[in-house]
């Protein structure tokens, strides 16, 4: 072969070195791009978020407790009333004769007993001249001086005088009885004909006005409530009924603190504390379609620290209850915390798989199945960080604390000054033991 051949296929020789070395140096994975964080010692506080509505710490219904016309209604919605106030009445004309009559009747009654005990007085009398008779003819039947007839007639004629007193004073007792009944009467009509005038037992808000001048008010039965005429709702402590799911319900406790928003007063808060737990769940209204899952919260009371002169019960509101706090502890962002399974030896230590930087990426890192399982080997799925440690991603266990609002606390397997990846949220979710990574938090800014 002549020179020049051989320098021509050198050349060739180089060139097709150059495009592979080329091919690979551009093929090559140069790593994922991702965000960090240091972490850092941060104060955290827990909070429970729920809503529901705004009512007043004491509420009243005025409801009818005799029925009859209304002919006085002093007071409209809105109203604030004053404990004592006359707020409306109820046309009296019924039960004043309904009391007149029990007077009369009761009366009537009375002028009876009298008579009744005369006629026991006269009956006693009556057996007193029996007894002296009988006395009388038994001295005469012992002197032979009278008949046997006379005798037993005196006897007879005791006896019945001692039969009819013991009738006559039966009468008074049951007159008696009868007096207490007629007397019992008239006290109940005369607590009706009160109850005809309505006053205010409280100081508050009309909040509620369910009846007209000249409409009738229906006292309640067993089957019908009744007419609720007013409601009247005591302002001056004001709390929130809210719901809290079942899985917060736990980290509450009486006097935590809260923050109160109310949707009709916006760009305000109000302090309050936890007054109330409920110990059952609220129960849902029955639903007669289809069967569906539904949430089960419980009631939370809280109230509210300081006045809200222009709040109404019934607006909607939210309550911001701190559960926990704590003060300088190592924290870490929420995003950069994912869950992935990993395999622990029988000494309890994780059994990393070996790198490469070929990896394919999945939602969770593969590990060895069930059937693949070294003996002592075991499966768990763990909480976790990635931290980037020579220019690749190590997934780290932690053990989680409270979670705030932008921060875990972090109780185990991070320390202050760690580097974790916090983002972008695909590529967290996506991430592996081991990936290459290449941190750019330039575009955290962006």
């Amino acid at each position: 072969m002549s020179r020049k051949n051989v320098l021509i296929a050198v050349a060739v020789v180089l060139v097709g070195a150059a495009l592979v070395a080329a091919n690979l140096y551009f093929k090559r994975d140069k790593g994922l791009t991702v965000t960090t964080d240091v972490v850092k010692m941060r104060d955290l506080e827990a909070v429970v978020s729920a809503s529901g509505k705004i009512q007043p710490k004491r509420l009243v219904n005025i409801s009818a407790e005799t029925p009859g016309r209304v002919v006085d209604l002093a007071v409209n919605e809105g109203d604030r009333v004053k404990k004592g106030q006359f707020l409306l009445q109820i046309d009296p004309n019924l039960l004043r004769s309904r009391v007149a009559g029990n007077v009369a009747s009761l009366e009537a009654s009375e002028g009876a007993l009298l008579q009744a005990r005369q006629s026991v007085e006269t009956a006693r009398v009556q057996v007193e001249q029996a007894q002296q008779n009988l006395t009388r003819q038994r001295n005469l039947w012992s002197q032979q001086l009278t008949t046997r007839e006379a005798l037993e007639k005196a006897e007879n004629d005791l006896r019945s005088a001692q039969s009819a007193l013991q009738e006559r004073e039966k009468q008074v007792g049951a007159q008696s009885s009868r007096i207490s009944q007629e007397r019992a009467a008239l006290d109940s009509s005369r607590y009706d004909l009160t109850k005809v005038r309505m006053e205010s037992p409280i100081d508050g808000i009309v909040t509620r006005r369910n009846i007209q001048q000249g409409e009738t008010a229906v006292i309640g039965t067993m089957n019908n409530p009744g007419t609720v005429m007013l409601q009247l709702a005591d302002m001056s402590v004001i709390q929130a009924e809210v719901e809290v799911d079942e899985t917060n319900i736990p980290h509450v406790q009486i006097d935590q603190k809260a923050k109160i928003t109310i949707d009709a007063i916006p760009d305000k808060s109000f302090k309050g504390h936890v007054t109330e737990i409920g110990n059952s769940p609220i129960q849902a209204a029955a639903n007669t379609g289809t069967t569906s899952t539904q949430a089960t919260n419980f009631k939370v009371v809280v109230v509210l620290d300081e006045p809200v002169p222009e709040v109404r019960p019934g607006f909607t509101a939210t309550a911001d209850i701190t559960t926990a706090t704590r003060k300088s502890v190592v924290a870490v962002p929420i995003p950069a915390v994912a869950v992935r399974e990993l395999v622990y030896d029988a000494n309890g230590q994780i059994v990393r798989e070996p790198r490469t930087d070929k990896r394919k990426r999945a939602p969770v890192e593969p590990v060895a199945a069930a059937a693949e399982l070294k003996p002592g080997q075991t499966r768990k799925e763990v909480e976790g960080v990635f931290l980037v440690r020579n220019g690749r991603a190590e997934f780290l266990p932690i053990k989680m604390g409270i979670a705030g609002d932008k921060y875990f606390e972090i109780l185990d397997g991070l320390k202050n000054g760690d580097q974790v990846i916090t983002g972008p949220y695909n590529s967290v979710r996506t991430m592996a033991d081991g990936d290459l990574v290449k941190v750019d938090n330039e575009q955290k800014a962006r």
